[in-house]
């Protein structure tokens, strides 16, 4: 193993926001505790301890939540202290994915000084981000947010932007590229809205379905495919991630192919779960404070998550997509396909040809 990555919850399921899709809310309510508080430094201490003692020669710690700024910038300065005086000849690189609300410059010093990969929480234009994405006083964060990203481009710090794809956002394709492109962001990510675990009807309407999927898709690549060919690559991950694989070349999202990976998700408490998708009591596969971290990979919990089946649609078997896909990632799938039909073919169907065109010039 070259390198690992370690996906840290600090403030567990903490969060500033009350997003109206949280799905991280909705996975911690599902748990027996909901949050584990933020992360004692002494629980740290043991996390890069142990991550440190691997043999690889790189590691990523990413952080995320929840919110993982609340924890406080203090544990974050301990945190990396500890990391550089222990680190020895490994190659350190952090990254972390937050609603971007809480950045001042004390933040914008450290993300800089260690050179963080910020992921910026975003969900396009102003009338639809501020829908979804209000504070506790259920006030829109569009423009703080926006401010906020305007400070990393200012200090040069590296980050992308993640945007939840909803139901409602996914017939306005044109509107949102053309959003990404006025603000000259470069590095986008779309996820979909994931319907609730148990079923939560109010919540669920926002969630992305296969059919929502195939339309918003085909037309943004389009919009996508145009820039492309005035010589303007956006890095779009999902592009990213299937554009090689038309050159057998494997993706870097997890579960793509239809295997899951062991994604080594740490919460607040030092409990460890295979993903970030699955942060529930069945899938608690150890704690970084008690047990080794080749023992929590060998788990007989995480072996049977990465083993277990995924449910396909009745057309995958015949699927002449099947090579680049082989069901997916078995959480996100449900926005992909259902029982009769497939939104992530019908997308494929359509761009096929000029994705192997653009892989032929990888």
């Amino acid at each position: 193993m070259e390198q690992i990555t370690f996906l840290i919850k600090p403030a567990s399921s903490l969060c500033n926001l009350a997003c109206s899709y949280c799905f991280y809310g909705d996975v911690s309510a599902n748990r027996e505790c909901a949050s584990m508080g933020v992360m004692k430094e002494s629980t740290s201490m043991v996390l890069i301890d142990k991550a440190l003692s691997l043999d690889v020669e790189k590691i990523n710690f990413c952080f995320q939540g929840g919110e993982p700024l609340v924890a406080g910038i203090a544990y974050f300065e301990k945190f990396i202290a500890f990391v550089e005086e222990k680190k020895s000849s490994k190659i350190i690189s952090y990254s972390l994915q937050t609603n971007g609300v809480l950045i001042d410059d004390r933040w914008i010093s450290l993300f800089k000084k260690y050179n963080f990969l910020i992921g910026i929480s975003l969900d396009g234009f102003l009338e639809n981000h501020n829908k979804y994405r209000k504070d506790k006083k259920k006030k829109g964060t569009f423009n703080t947010t926006i401010h906020n990203i305007k400070k990393l481009e200012r200090n040069g710090i590296q980050y992308n932007i993640l945007t939840v794809l909803t139901h409602e956002l996914s017939k306005k394709p044109k509107q949102l590229f053309e959003f990404f492109i006025k603000n000259k962001f470069q590095y986008i990510q779309l996820i979909p809205c994931l319907p609730t675990l148990q079923g939560n009807t109010v919540i669920d309407r926002y969630s992305l379905k296969p059919q929502d999927f195939s339309n918003f898709y085909k037309v943004f690549f389009d919009c996508w495919y145009k820039e492309y060919c005035k010589g303007h690559y956006i890095s779009i991950y999902l592009f990213d991630n299937i554009i090689p694989m038309y050159r057998n070349i494997l993706p870097q999202q997890c579960g793509m192919l239809g295997k899951c990976q062991m994604q080594f998700v740490v919460e607040g408490n030092g409990n460890v779960y295979p993903c970030d998708f699955y942060v529930l009591d069945e899938y608690c596969s150890g704690n970084i404070e008690t047990d080794q971290i080749k023992d929590i990979i060998t788990n007989s919990v995480v072996q049977k998550f990465l083993k277990e089946p995924r449910k396909c649609c009745s057309k995958c078997d015949e699927c002449r997509f099947k090579k680049i896909c082989y069901g997916n990632c078995k959480r996100l799938s449900v926005c992909y396909y259902d029982v009769n039909y497939c939104g992530y073919k019908d997308f494929l169907d359509y761009t096929e040809q000029r994705m192997i065109n653009i892989a032929k010039q990888l």
